[in-house]
């Protein structure tokens, strides 16, 4: 992950280098899960705790 990428947690960051995709489709979709019912920020949280760091060095 770009460390210069990161807004907050880097979740989006992280999601959209595995995917391949740019970073700022990744955020709109969470954007706009968070305006349909705060089903983004609930996603967004979870990944937050379950998603590694990009820097694990245990996985090497």
């Amino acid at each position: 992950m770009k460390s210069n990428d990161k807004m907050i947690a880097g979740i989006c960051s992280g999601i959209a280098e595995f995917l391949g995709w740019k970073t700022y489709h990744v955020r709109t979709i969470f954007f706009m899960a968070t305006l349909l019912g705060a089903l983004g920020l609930i996603i967004y949280t979870i990944l937050n705790f379950v998603m590694p760091n990009s820097n694990n060095d245990y996985l090497a």
